[in-house]
């Protein structure tokens, strides 16, 4: 018989995982596509605007999907960064790579580098074949790692690149790895999802609660990553497509030496690098939010002129 302790722990848990899966599924008015990619459906989800300026597709990061991330609905504030878009007469869609979100992890269990550019190419084929236009590509954290990567290989559906929260150092090269076993599917926690929100007064307590019950909700359990090497390949002098590069003031994951020396090697002469002051890892979902839609507008609107 279970003590009252843990009785009481598992009730809990039981009704934050219930609120989180109605979050889920009340919010977000995204309209939601499946694109196959060899065979495996890929979840796309769509914000449109009727004549669209430009369409923008998002990639989210290394453990949260695109829900959470990029369309998060609190009563009473403006966070959703698909909404920003469209109201500023942009379409926006966003993609779960596999194992997060809407998109089912494929019968490997793991993803790759190589195997998410392929995928988001495979988005960015449909998206031109259905909008008749080019696409310009914003990837978040670890999404702007499988942008930058996509950039290089696939360029010719890409009309320029945004790179948000970007995490790596292209000068330092990580050891090939051999297979993994078996996944890990570790279970996700409140803790992981709350870690980005960082900077003190940048969003409201109750946006943190409503954006940690979505992100369990979405991705109870931590997608896996295989054949990390495969990063090895970004390269800015391999970049011709043009080229934002955004970092949050108090970003930990975005060195600043790292930026410039990627900067520098962009081989595109049009390319920005934009500093978002007071923000962090999350600064789409912060205060400095409106800056980084205008930053991302001005910079597309740039390229028009």
């Amino acid at each position: 018989m279970l003590n009252a302790t843990l009785y009481a722990r598992l009730a809990f848990g039981l009704v934050l995982f219930a609120l989180a899966q109605f979050s889920a599924a009340q919010d977000s008015d995204a309209v939601r596509h499946t694109v196959m990619a060899d065979g495996h459906p890929l979840a796309v989800w769509e914000k449109s605007v009727p004549n669209p300026k430009g369409h923008i597709l998002l990639h989210h990061g290394r453990t949260w999907s695109s829900i959470p991330d990029f369309d998060l609905q609190v009563p009473g504030e403006s966070l959703s960064l698909m909404d920003g878009f469209n109201e500023l007469g942009y379409s926006a869609w966003a993609m779960d790579a596999r194992g997060y979100g809407a998109t089912p992890r494929d019968s490997s269990g793991w993803t790759t580098p190589d195997r998410a550019a392929m995928d988001m190419a495979t988005v960015l084929s449909w998206l031109e074949t259905r909008n008749g236009a080019k696409t310009n590509v914003w990837g978040w954290s670890y999404g702007s790692m499988v942008a930058q990567l996509t950039a290089q290989r696939f360029p010719e559906g890409i009309r320029s690149l945004i790179l948000f929260g970007y995490p790596t150092d292209p000068d330092v090269k990580i050891p090939e790895q051999q297979s993994l076993a078996a996944p890990e599917e570790r279970i996700n926690t409140a803790e992981a999802a709350a870690s980005d929100f960082i900077v003190p007064g940048s969003i409201s307590q109750h946006a943190i609660d409503v954006y940690v019950a979505a992100a369990l909700a979405a991705d109870p359990v931590r997608a896996d990553w295989n054949q990390l090497h495969q990063w090895n390949a970004l390269d800015g002098a391999a970049l011709t497509v043009p080229t934002l590069l955004l970092q949050g003031e108090f970003d930990p994951l975005a060195n600043t030496d790292a930026h410039a020396r990627l900067f520098v090697a962009i081989a595109n002469p049009n390319k920005q690098w934009t500093v978002l002051a007071g923000g962090d890892h999350a600064a789409l979902l912060e205060t400095p939010r409106a800056r980084l839609i205008k930053a991302t507008i001005d910079f597309l609107q740039w390229l028009d002129q």
